[in-house]
């Protein structure tokens, strides 16, 4: 499941589909990312994200399918919110359900690590100063090549 939105979610809800995807469900591993008060600059106050719709989607699915081939993924869910957000708003919901712990973890941390240098989001932060659009962080992106 892939899902850009303005709209909040409900973590404990997206755990609870990914519960219930089987029997041979032996491990579920979350991450949730959130608003803070620094990036960039200091002093954010919120962030307002933009995509490529249609094309976002596809690179996530592609992600998934990426992630699937590499670990034993039983599902996986990946929500991102666009938008105005403000500070301590939920971002993004990766979600991996697995037969073991390990893939669970490994595939989770592959999409998300991915998605960041991948899916063609924008994110600009806003400050009491101004706001300015945020580039590629070249952290990110020695972390994704981590996994070729």
């Amino acid at each position: 499941m892939i899902s850009i939105q303005i709209e909040d979610f409900d973590v404990a809800a997206e755990h609870s589909a990914l519960r219930s995807s089987g029997a041979g469900t032996g491990a579920i591993a979350t991450f949730t990312g959130l608003v803070r008060d620094s990036g960039d600059m200091e002093g954010v106050t919120g962030l307002c994200l933009e995509h490529y719709p249609g094309m976002t989607e596809q690179v996530i699915a592609g992600l998934i399918e990426q992630a699937s081939q590499r670990w034993n993924v039983r599902e996986a869910r990946v929500i991102h919110r666009v938008g105005r957000l403000t500070l301590s708003d939920q971002i993004v919901f990766v979600g991996v359900c697995s037969a073991h712990r390990g893939d669970a973890f490994a595939a989770c941390e592959f999409i998300m690590d991915a998605l960041k240098t991948s899916a063609p989001f924008w994110k600009k932060e806003l400050t009491k100063d101004g706001e300015h659009w945020v580039e590629q962080k070249n952290s990110d992106l020695d972390k994704t090549k981590t996994w070729d």
